[in-house]
């Protein structure tokens, strides 16, 4: 099943980090009729996001003559800012990284253009703080595979200027994208605060020998994470027995919840010893066909999920 593609539109976007997460942001920006130039140094690897590419557009039903509209540059000295509307920074989680993109951007991007970084801990007003135009500068945080989930985030830093948000926030509701604003900018935005505060429970679980990995997977997977694709956890409990069934549980249970300020041992254990998840075969094991087929299997559903959120999401 295809996820929608929004009516064709006209405008230039600059994505600057052609991983994962530029790659699926280039997608839905081609599927939507806006033509993409993405900076990526490694020019080794230009092959193999633009097959990344061809199977995300393929997802979402575009054309795959889309990809033409793609034009990869080495540096942004190559770039042609002239009618771009929007620049995305979508390099690696480290900050002085991002400062640096941001310092180049700082004078090459042409004035009133918005620029965003892609961080999901890193705050705007720490990477932006040294720019001369920092008032235009955002947080626009995606969740990959980025061309399949359609929340972004929309984070106002302490020095943007809301217009900024607002001419972000369109853009993206322009392209398909549920926009999620986010007034403060504080470590973990909104979205990664609440999936954090689960993360953490869930490993003081396994860690405690309350459940296994698999069992926390199957707790949240078809019970209430079920139920938070019809409705989000406020509006979940006003329709199940109301608030006040809420709060005479939460006063039994919040007692007992971790409260832990540092990730837990177990965690810590498992990435020290690379036992990481897909991309290194363990943690459980994951063999090569294995976890492709996992991969295939869960982006199918996420892409069924999103259609099923298109036809039937929102309240009339």
């Amino acid at each position: 099943m295809n996820a929608p593609v929004v009516s064709p539109a006209t405008g230039r976007a600059v994505i600057v980090g052609f991983g994962l997460t530029g790659r699926d942001i280039a997608a839905f920006f081609l599927a939507g009729g806006w033509r993409v130039t993405a900076v990526e140094p490694e020019q080794s690897v230009w092959q193999t996001a633009r097959a990344r590419l061809d199977g995300s557009l393929a997802q979402l039903g575009a054309s795959p003559e889309r990809v033409a509209q793609l034009t990869l540059v080495a540096t942004l000295a190559e770039v042609d800012f002239a009618g771009v509307e929007i620049v995305i920074e979508a390099v690696p989680e480290r900050l002085l990284l991002k400062q640096a993109v941001f310092a180049e951007l700082d004078g090459l991007v042409l004035e009133g253009v918005a620029v965003a970084t892609n961080a999901s801990g890193l705050r705007v007003t720490d990477i932006a703080k040294d720019c001369k135009t920092r008032q235009r500068m955002a947080n626009l945080h995606f969740f990959l595979p980025a061309h399949l989930v359609p929340g972004v985030e929309v984070v106002r830093g302490e020095y943007t200027d809301p217009e900024i948000c607002d001419r972000v926030a369109e853009i993206m509701a322009g392209l398909g994208r549920k926009v999620i604003r986010v007034s403060r900018d504080v470590p973990g935005f909104l979205a990664n605060r609440i999936q954090h505060a689960l993360m953490r429970e869930a490993f003081a679980a396994i860690e405690e020998g309350l459940a296994t990995a698999d069992d926390v997977d199957t707790a949240v997977r078809y019970t209430f994470g079920l139920r938070y694709i019809a409705a989000g956890p406020i509006l979940q409990k006003e329709m199940s027995g109301g608030l006040e069934k809420q709060l005479a549980v939460a006063r039994t249970i919040y007692p007992f919840l971790s409260n832990k300020a540092e990730p837990s041992a177990t965690l810590t254990k498992l990435v020290a010893e690379n036992r990481v998840g897909l991309k290194s075969g363990r943690f459980r094991e994951w063999p090569p066909e294995k976890a492709a087929r996992e991969q295939a299997r869960y982006e199918r559903v996420l892409l069924e999920a999103a259609r099923l959120l298109q036809d039937k999401g929102d309240a009339d």
